[in-house]
Protein backbone atom coordinates (compact mmCIF):
# COMPACT_ATOMS: atom_id res chain seq x y z
CA UNK A 1 0.00 0.00 0.00
CA UNK A 2 1.56 3.18 -0.93
CA UNK A 3 1.52 5.87 1.64
CA UNK A 4 2.18 9.47 1.31
CA UNK A 5 5.28 11.22 0.69
CA UNK A 6 8.20 11.01 3.32
CA UNK A 7 8.12 14.50 3.62
CA UNK A 8 4.26 15.30 3.76
CA UNK A 9 3.25 17.78 6.05
CA UNK A 10 6.37 19.52 6.48
CA UNK A 11 6.35 22.95 5.22
CA UNK A 12 9.95 24.57 3.82
CA UNK A 13 10.51 28.66 3.08
CA UNK A 14 12.48 28.95 0.26
CA UNK A 15 14.32 32.29 -0.36
CA UNK A 16 17.62 30.56 -2.57
CA UNK A 17 18.74 31.44 -5.46
CA UNK A 18 20.83 29.95 -8.72
CA UNK A 19 21.45 26.71 -8.00
CA UNK A 20 23.05 25.33 -4.75
CA UNK A 21 20.02 26.19 -2.69
CA UNK A 22 17.31 25.48 -4.81
CA UNK A 23 18.86 21.87 -5.75
CA UNK A 24 18.36 21.27 -2.02
CA UNK A 25 14.28 22.49 -1.74
CA UNK A 26 13.62 20.67 -4.86
CA UNK A 27 14.98 17.55 -3.11
CA UNK A 28 12.95 18.29 -0.28
CA UNK A 29 10.12 19.31 -2.34
CA UNK A 30 10.28 15.75 -4.04
CA UNK A 31 9.82 14.37 -0.98
CA UNK A 32 6.68 15.57 -0.12
CA UNK A 33 7.15 19.15 1.52
CA UNK A 34 5.46 21.99 0.55
CA UNK A 35 8.29 24.33 -0.68
CA UNK A 36 6.90 28.14 -0.69
CA UNK A 37 9.73 29.91 -2.93
CA UNK A 38 9.92 33.51 -2.10
CA UNK A 39 10.91 35.83 -5.22
CA UNK A 40 11.84 39.04 -6.31
CA UNK A 41 8.94 40.84 -7.85
CA UNK A 42 8.79 40.99 -11.48
CA UNK A 43 12.34 39.98 -11.66
CA UNK A 44 12.18 36.22 -9.84
CA UNK A 45 15.10 33.76 -9.47
CA UNK A 46 17.81 35.17 -11.18
CA UNK A 47 18.42 31.71 -13.14
CA UNK A 48 14.41 32.36 -15.06
CA UNK A 49 16.47 34.69 -17.43
CA UNK A 50 19.29 32.64 -17.82
CA UNK A 51 18.51 31.09 -21.52
CA UNK A 52 17.95 30.57 -24.16
CA UNK A 53 17.00 28.00 -24.32
CA UNK A 54 13.45 28.71 -22.80
CA UNK A 55 10.40 26.24 -22.28
CA UNK A 56 8.03 26.40 -25.92
CA UNK A 57 4.67 27.05 -25.00
CA UNK A 58 1.45 24.89 -26.24
CA UNK A 59 2.20 26.96 -29.62
CA UNK A 60 5.70 26.06 -29.75
CA UNK A 61 6.25 29.74 -29.02
CA UNK A 62 9.02 30.92 -25.94
CA UNK A 63 7.94 31.58 -23.37
CA UNK A 64 10.27 33.44 -20.35
CA UNK A 65 10.63 30.03 -18.15
CA UNK A 66 14.72 29.15 -18.63
CA UNK A 67 15.35 25.36 -18.95
CA UNK A 68 18.01 26.51 -16.65
CA UNK A 69 15.43 27.80 -14.16
CA UNK A 70 13.11 24.16 -14.83
CA UNK A 71 16.01 22.25 -13.71
CA UNK A 72 15.27 22.99 -10.10
CA UNK A 73 12.47 24.49 -9.36
CA UNK A 74 9.75 21.59 -9.90
CA UNK A 75 7.28 20.45 -7.12
CA UNK A 76 7.44 23.74 -5.44
CA UNK A 77 4.85 27.02 -4.93
CA UNK A 78 6.20 31.06 -6.16
CA UNK A 79 5.22 33.97 -4.39
CA UNK A 80 6.10 37.65 -5.43
CA UNK A 81 7.63 39.10 -1.65
CA UNK A 82 10.13 42.10 -2.07
CA UNK A 83 11.87 41.41 1.60
CA UNK A 84 13.59 45.10 1.50
CA UNK A 85 10.03 46.31 2.31
CA UNK A 86 8.42 46.48 5.67
CA UNK A 87 5.34 44.63 4.16
CA UNK A 88 7.35 41.80 2.17
CA UNK A 89 9.75 41.27 5.39
CA UNK A 90 6.56 40.99 7.56
CA UNK A 91 4.75 38.59 5.43
CA UNK A 92 8.31 36.37 5.24
CA UNK A 93 8.25 36.78 9.00
CA UNK A 94 4.68 35.25 9.28
CA UNK A 95 5.82 32.50 6.64
CA UNK A 96 8.54 31.71 8.40
CA UNK A 97 6.30 31.46 11.78
CA UNK A 98 4.46 28.44 10.61
CA UNK A 99 7.13 26.53 8.44
CA UNK A 100 9.15 23.68 9.28
CA UNK A 101 12.47 24.58 7.53
CA UNK A 102 13.87 27.71 6.05
CA UNK A 103 16.79 27.41 2.84
CA UNK A 104 18.67 31.03 2.39
CA UNK A 105 21.82 31.67 0.58
CA UNK A 106 22.16 35.74 0.89
CA UNK A 107 25.91 36.83 1.71
CA UNK A 108 26.59 36.55 5.67
CA UNK A 109 24.46 38.79 7.95
CA UNK A 110 22.40 40.50 4.72
CA UNK A 111 18.81 39.35 6.13
CA UNK A 112 20.00 40.89 9.77
CA UNK A 113 18.79 44.53 8.36
CA UNK A 114 15.42 42.50 7.06
CA UNK A 115 14.84 40.84 10.68
CA UNK A 116 14.96 37.51 8.88
CA UNK A 117 18.34 36.22 10.33
CA UNK A 118 18.27 33.39 12.09
CA UNK A 119 18.32 34.81 15.60
CA UNK A 120 15.24 36.84 14.57
CA UNK A 121 13.30 33.63 13.39
CA UNK A 122 14.38 31.38 15.87
CA UNK A 123 12.67 34.14 18.62
CA UNK A 124 9.36 33.92 16.57
CA UNK A 125 10.00 29.94 15.88
CA UNK A 126 12.03 28.18 17.93
CA UNK A 127 11.28 24.64 15.89
CA UNK A 128 12.84 26.79 12.40
CA UNK A 129 15.85 24.78 10.57
CA UNK A 130 17.34 27.58 9.17
CA UNK A 131 20.19 26.78 6.97
CA UNK A 132 22.12 28.89 5.25
CA UNK A 133 23.98 28.53 2.39
CA UNK A 134 26.83 30.17 1.61
CA UNK A 135 30.05 30.36 -0.82
CA UNK A 136 32.30 30.34 2.52
CA UNK A 137 30.96 29.61 5.40
CA UNK A 138 29.28 31.81 8.40
CA UNK A 139 33.05 32.51 9.43
CA UNK A 140 36.51 32.78 8.50
CA UNK A 141 38.85 35.55 6.12
CA UNK A 142 36.61 34.73 3.47
CA UNK A 143 33.19 34.78 5.26
CA UNK A 144 31.87 38.17 3.30
CA UNK A 145 33.02 37.55 0.02
CA UNK A 146 31.07 35.78 -2.33
CA UNK A 147 31.04 32.37 -3.76
CA UNK A 148 30.44 30.71 -7.48
CA UNK A 149 31.06 27.36 -8.69
CA UNK A 150 33.42 28.35 -11.23
CA UNK A 151 35.36 30.27 -8.98
CA UNK A 152 35.19 27.24 -6.03
CA UNK A 153 35.78 24.35 -8.49
CA UNK A 154 39.40 26.07 -9.32
CA UNK A 155 40.03 27.63 -5.62
CA UNK A 156 38.98 23.69 -4.19
CA UNK A 157 41.21 21.67 -6.49
CA UNK A 158 38.87 20.43 -8.79
CA UNK A 159 40.43 21.57 -11.63
CA UNK A 160 43.79 20.68 -10.97
CA UNK A 161 42.99 17.18 -11.50
CA UNK A 162 40.17 17.51 -13.92
CA UNK A 163 41.38 17.47 -17.78
CA UNK A 164 44.27 15.61 -19.57
CA UNK A 165 47.95 15.64 -18.38
CA UNK A 166 50.02 18.63 -18.42
CA UNK A 167 52.12 17.07 -20.81
CA UNK A 168 50.05 16.01 -23.69
CA UNK A 169 48.22 18.31 -26.14
CA UNK A 170 45.27 19.87 -24.67
CA UNK A 171 46.42 19.53 -21.16
CA UNK A 172 45.61 22.27 -18.84
CA UNK A 173 43.05 23.07 -16.09
CA UNK A 174 39.36 22.04 -16.91
CA UNK A 175 36.09 22.72 -15.21
CA UNK A 176 33.53 20.20 -14.81
CA UNK A 177 30.99 20.29 -17.28
CA UNK A 178 28.34 20.97 -15.52
CA UNK A 179 28.26 23.07 -11.86
CA UNK A 180 29.26 20.47 -9.69
CA UNK A 181 30.07 22.47 -6.56
CA UNK A 182 26.65 23.68 -6.43
CA UNK A 183 24.74 20.58 -6.76
CA UNK A 184 26.64 18.99 -4.39
CA UNK A 185 26.29 21.74 -1.66
CA UNK A 186 22.69 21.17 -2.22
CA UNK A 187 22.80 17.77 -1.56
CA UNK A 188 24.99 18.39 1.54
CA UNK A 189 21.93 20.67 2.40
CA UNK A 190 19.40 18.21 1.90
CA UNK A 191 20.78 15.71 4.64
CA UNK A 192 22.06 18.37 6.83
CA UNK A 193 18.04 19.88 6.70
CA UNK A 194 16.38 16.29 7.32
CA UNK A 195 19.36 14.94 10.39
CA UNK A 196 17.98 18.30 11.96
CA UNK A 197 14.28 17.54 11.41
CA UNK A 198 14.85 14.39 12.97
CA UNK A 199 17.38 15.71 15.52
CA UNK A 200 14.03 18.08 15.92
CA UNK A 201 11.60 14.82 17.37
CA UNK A 202 14.40 14.95 20.21
CA UNK A 203 14.78 18.01 21.46
CA UNK A 204 11.74 19.74 20.16
CA UNK A 205 14.21 22.82 18.53
CA UNK A 206 15.81 23.99 15.41
CA UNK A 207 19.20 25.02 14.74
CA UNK A 208 21.23 27.11 12.15
CA UNK A 209 22.96 24.86 9.64
CA UNK A 210 26.00 26.59 7.79
CA UNK A 211 26.71 25.06 4.53
CA UNK A 212 29.35 26.25 2.37
CA UNK A 213 30.58 25.81 -1.28
CA UNK A 214 34.17 25.69 -0.21
CA UNK A 215 33.70 23.12 2.28
CA UNK A 216 31.37 20.65 -0.10
CA UNK A 217 33.70 21.24 -2.89
CA UNK A 218 36.44 19.92 -1.02
CA UNK A 219 34.96 17.33 0.50
CA UNK A 220 33.69 15.98 -2.72
CA UNK A 221 37.10 15.37 -4.02
CA UNK A 222 37.33 12.11 -1.33
CA UNK A 223 39.90 9.33 -2.45
CA UNK A 224 41.94 12.71 -4.07
CA UNK A 225 42.02 14.18 -0.66
CA UNK A 226 42.97 11.41 0.93
CA UNK A 227 46.02 10.50 -1.25
CA UNK A 228 47.29 13.81 -0.66
CA UNK A 229 47.58 13.26 2.67
CA UNK A 230 48.88 9.97 2.53
CA UNK A 231 51.83 10.61 0.19
CA UNK A 232 52.39 14.53 0.70
CA UNK A 233 51.84 15.20 -3.09
CA UNK A 234 49.07 17.16 -4.58
CA UNK A 235 47.44 14.89 -7.23
CA UNK A 236 47.56 15.89 -10.97
CA UNK A 237 45.18 15.79 -14.02
CA UNK A 238 45.19 12.12 -15.45
CA UNK A 239 42.56 13.23 -18.48
CA UNK A 240 40.47 9.88 -18.75
CA UNK A 241 42.82 7.92 -16.37
CA UNK A 242 42.02 7.06 -12.84
CA UNK A 243 45.35 8.01 -10.23
CA UNK A 244 44.95 4.70 -8.30
CA UNK A 245 43.71 1.56 -10.74
CA UNK A 246 45.14 0.43 -13.98
CA UNK A 247 42.99 -0.32 -16.26
CA UNK A 248 40.24 2.06 -15.53
CA UNK A 249 40.04 5.15 -18.33
CA UNK A 250 38.60 5.19 -21.91
CA UNK A 251 40.13 3.13 -24.80
CA UNK A 252 40.02 4.25 -28.05
CA UNK A 253 38.25 1.33 -30.57
CA UNK A 254 38.74 1.62 -34.31
CA UNK A 255 35.16 3.71 -34.63
CA UNK A 256 34.81 5.15 -31.58
CA UNK A 257 35.90 5.18 -27.56
CA UNK A 258 34.74 3.04 -24.55
CA UNK A 259 35.15 2.70 -20.61
CA UNK A 260 36.95 0.08 -19.52
CA UNK A 261 36.89 -0.57 -15.31
CA UNK A 262 38.38 -2.94 -13.45
CA UNK A 263 37.84 -2.89 -10.42
CA UNK A 264 39.94 -5.76 -9.33
CA UNK A 265 42.15 -9.29 -10.11
CA UNK A 266 39.26 -11.16 -11.39
CA UNK A 267 38.00 -8.37 -13.73
CA UNK A 268 41.52 -7.52 -14.83
CA UNK A 269 41.89 -11.01 -15.80
CA UNK A 270 38.80 -11.46 -17.31
CA UNK A 271 39.74 -8.62 -19.53
CA UNK A 272 42.65 -9.68 -20.83
CA UNK A 273 41.23 -12.92 -21.76
CA UNK A 274 38.73 -11.17 -23.32
CA UNK A 275 40.27 -8.78 -25.60
CA UNK A 276 42.67 -12.20 -26.38
CA UNK A 277 45.67 -11.07 -24.97
CA UNK A 278 45.12 -13.39 -21.74
CA UNK A 279 49.29 -13.58 -21.27
CA UNK A 280 48.90 -10.33 -19.84
CA UNK A 281 46.65 -11.39 -16.60
CA UNK A 282 49.48 -13.46 -16.02
CA UNK A 283 52.40 -11.29 -16.71
CA UNK A 284 54.41 -10.58 -13.02
CA UNK A 285 54.50 -6.67 -14.17
CA UNK A 286 51.33 -6.46 -13.80
CA UNK A 287 50.09 -8.93 -11.51
CA UNK A 288 48.57 -6.94 -8.90
CA UNK A 289 47.06 -3.44 -8.89
CA UNK A 290 50.15 -1.75 -7.59
CA UNK A 291 52.33 -3.47 -10.52
CA UNK A 292 50.05 -2.20 -12.90
CA UNK A 293 49.85 1.43 -11.67
CA UNK A 294 53.86 1.16 -10.94
CA UNK A 295 53.99 -0.27 -14.96
CA UNK A 296 50.81 2.09 -16.54
CA UNK A 297 52.55 3.49 -19.53
CA UNK A 298 53.94 0.10 -20.72
CA UNK A 299 50.69 -2.20 -19.67
CA UNK A 300 48.72 1.11 -21.53
CA UNK A 301 50.59 1.10 -24.55
CA UNK A 302 49.88 -2.85 -25.29
CA UNK A 303 46.33 -2.20 -24.26
CA UNK A 304 45.63 0.57 -26.13
CA UNK A 305 47.28 -0.66 -29.78
CA UNK A 306 45.01 -4.13 -29.14
CA UNK A 307 41.76 -2.09 -28.32
CA UNK A 308 42.24 0.49 -32.12
CA UNK A 309 41.88 -3.02 -33.90
CA UNK A 310 38.38 -3.63 -32.79
CA UNK A 311 35.10 -2.16 -33.25
CA UNK A 312 33.30 -0.63 -29.92
CA UNK A 313 30.53 -2.20 -29.68
CA UNK A 314 32.09 -5.41 -30.08
CA UNK A 315 34.51 -4.78 -27.44
CA UNK A 316 31.35 -3.77 -25.17
CA UNK A 317 29.48 -7.34 -26.24
CA UNK A 318 33.06 -9.45 -25.10
CA UNK A 319 33.37 -7.17 -22.03
CA UNK A 320 29.86 -7.27 -20.83
CA UNK A 321 29.49 -11.42 -21.50
CA UNK A 322 32.75 -11.99 -19.29
CA UNK A 323 31.07 -9.42 -16.58
CA UNK A 324 33.66 -6.74 -16.65
CA UNK A 325 32.69 -3.11 -16.64
CA UNK A 326 32.20 -1.15 -19.85
CA UNK A 327 30.46 1.28 -21.72
CA UNK A 328 29.92 3.52 -24.39
CA UNK A 329 30.82 7.61 -23.87
CA UNK A 330 27.17 8.85 -24.72
CA UNK A 331 25.71 12.05 -24.98
CA UNK A 332 23.28 13.59 -23.34
CA UNK A 333 20.20 12.65 -26.24
CA UNK A 334 21.88 8.83 -26.52
CA UNK A 335 22.17 8.80 -22.13
CA UNK A 336 18.04 9.49 -22.24
CA UNK A 337 17.50 7.00 -24.97
CA UNK A 338 19.28 3.83 -23.68
CA UNK A 339 16.62 1.54 -22.73
CA UNK A 340 17.99 1.23 -19.15
CA UNK A 341 17.22 5.12 -18.65
CA UNK A 342 13.67 4.79 -20.21
CA UNK A 343 12.69 1.98 -18.01
CA UNK A 344 13.26 4.14 -15.02
CA UNK A 345 11.38 6.68 -16.55
CA UNK A 346 14.38 9.53 -15.99
CA UNK A 347 12.57 12.26 -18.38
CA UNK A 348 9.44 13.46 -16.72
CA UNK A 349 6.87 15.90 -18.59
CA UNK A 350 4.51 17.49 -16.57
CA UNK A 351 1.75 20.15 -17.35
CA UNK A 352 3.12 23.24 -17.58
CA UNK A 353 0.67 26.75 -16.94
CA UNK A 354 2.18 28.47 -19.87
CA UNK A 355 1.17 25.48 -21.87
CA UNK A 356 2.59 22.43 -23.10
CA UNK A 357 4.63 20.51 -20.44
CA UNK A 358 7.98 20.88 -19.27
CA UNK A 359 10.48 18.46 -19.04
CA UNK A 360 12.27 17.65 -16.28
CA UNK A 361 15.37 14.78 -15.15
CA UNK A 362 12.95 12.39 -12.48
CA UNK A 363 14.34 12.22 -8.92
CA UNK A 364 17.25 9.19 -8.05
CA UNK A 365 15.37 8.97 -4.52
CA UNK A 366 13.04 5.72 -5.26
CA UNK A 367 11.19 4.54 -1.97
CA UNK A 368 9.38 1.28 -1.82
CA UNK A 369 5.75 2.68 0.12
CA UNK A 370 6.03 6.76 0.05
CA UNK A 371 7.34 7.35 -3.62
CA UNK A 372 8.48 10.62 -4.75
CA UNK A 373 5.69 12.71 -6.47
CA UNK A 374 5.63 14.97 -9.60
CA UNK A 375 3.03 17.40 -7.85
CA UNK A 376 4.07 20.45 -9.72
CA UNK A 377 5.88 21.48 -12.60
CA UNK A 378 8.40 24.55 -11.79
CA UNK A 379 5.87 27.51 -11.22
CA UNK A 380 5.39 30.76 -13.04
CA UNK A 381 6.83 34.11 -11.28
CA UNK A 382 4.66 34.67 -8.31
CA UNK A 383 1.69 31.85 -9.13
CA UNK A 384 0.60 31.06 -5.79
CA UNK A 385 1.00 34.44 -3.97
CA UNK A 386 -2.70 34.42 -3.27
CA UNK A 387 -3.00 30.92 -2.87
CA UNK A 388 -0.39 31.17 0.18
CA UNK A 389 -1.93 33.89 1.51
CA UNK A 390 -5.26 32.61 1.38
CA UNK A 391 -4.66 29.09 2.69
CA UNK A 392 -1.27 28.97 4.32
CA UNK A 393 -1.59 32.50 6.80
CA UNK A 394 -5.59 32.67 6.28
CA UNK A 395 -5.37 36.09 4.91
CA UNK A 396 -9.16 37.91 4.02
CA UNK A 397 -9.06 38.71 0.14
CA UNK A 398 -8.96 42.13 1.24
CA UNK A 399 -5.49 42.03 2.97
CA UNK A 400 -4.37 39.59 -0.28
CA UNK A 401 -5.49 42.46 -2.75
CA UNK A 402 -3.66 45.33 -0.09
CA UNK A 403 -0.19 43.43 -0.36
CA UNK A 404 -0.58 42.59 -3.83
CA UNK A 405 -0.95 46.40 -4.57
CA UNK A 406 1.63 47.48 -2.08
CA UNK A 407 3.97 45.07 -3.94
CA UNK A 408 3.09 46.44 -7.85
CA UNK A 409 3.41 49.73 -6.43
CA UNK A 410 7.10 48.92 -5.27
CA UNK A 411 7.68 47.60 -8.18
CA UNK A 412 6.34 49.96 -10.86
CA UNK A 413 8.80 52.95 -8.22
CA UNK A 414 11.73 50.77 -9.07
CA UNK A 415 11.49 49.70 -12.19
CA UNK A 416 10.95 53.53 -13.00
Amino acid sequence: MTRPPALDGIRVLDLSRILAGPWCTQNLADLGADVIKVERPRVGDDTRAWGPPFLKDGDGQDTNESAYYLSANRNKRSIEADMATPEGAALIRELAAVSDILVENFKVGGLAKYGLDYESLKAINPRLIYCSVTGFGQDGPYAQRPGYDFMIQGMGGLMSITGERDDLPGGGPQKAGVAVTDIVTGMYATVAVLAALHERHRSGLGQHLDIALLDSHVALLANQNSNYFNSGVAPTRAGNAHQNVVPYQVFAASDGHLIVATGNESQYRAYCAAIGARELGDDPRFATNRLRVANRETLVGILAAIMRQGRRDDWIARLEAVGVPCGPINNIAQAFAHPQAQARQLRRDLPHPAGGAAAVTASPLRFSASPVAYRRAPPLLGEHTEEVLRDVLGKSPQAIAAFKAATEKVSDTRRD
